[in-house]
């Protein structure tokens, strides 16, 4: 049973279903969010995305991962970055 704060586990569940193909294992990449069965991580596919590769592109070169898998890595990036809080911390001397 979940317990804590209803819109945040609402949203939780949103995201888990919305991004079924990126998983986050501590054993796999420490963790880093990756495509589902794979070592492929979210980072990884922004990085070629990136460096002007299309989605064709990068299921061309990892044919074991499909044009969902990537479609739901970019936008599991973008969601995540989304989300961002900046803080910013003056020093005290």
């Amino acid at each position: 049973m979940q317990t804590g704060d209803p819109t945040r586990i609402a949203q939780e569940n949103t995201m888990h279903n919305e991004f079924s193909h990126i998983t986050s294992d501590p054993a796999v990449l420490a963790g880093k969010p990756c495509i589902r069965g794979t070592r492929i991580s979210v980072e990884f596919v922004l990085e070629l995305a990136a460096s002007g590769a299309s989605r064709d592109d990068i299921v061309g070169a990892y044919p074991h991962i499909s044009r969902d898998d990537v479609e739901q890595a970019l936008r599991y990036a973008m969601a995540n970055l989304r989300n961002d809080v900046v803080l910013t911390a003056e020093a005290v001397c």
